[in-house]
């Protein structure tokens, strides 16, 4: 199973990264305003960025690494600058 790490814009231009085994549905689940209680206040416009792990872990690592940059670090890796 491919495991995926996603940024997402949301209406309110703040970014979001998680973490899924399936990008359509999660991203619509955003849109929709379910499934975490950030994009309830916050839903979805667009998806800008992912990877793609072969193990959870991997994903969830890369998820911790990138929650902790600053909002340029996320933009620059966005853009491909990075």
């Amino acid at each position: 199973m491919k495991w995926h790490v996603y940024v997402i814009e949301c209406k309110n231009k703040s970014l979001y990264t998680g973490i899924t085994t399936d990008l359509k549905r999660r991203f619509s689940e955003h849109k929709r305003g379910v499934g975490c209680k950030f994009s309830a206040y916050n839903p979805a416009r667009k998806l800008v960025y992912s990877e793609t792990f072969k193990t959870r872990s991997a994903a969830s690592k890369r998820e911790a690494e990138i929650k902790g940059w600053t909002r340029a670090e996320k933009l620059a890796v966005i853009r491909g600058m990075s």
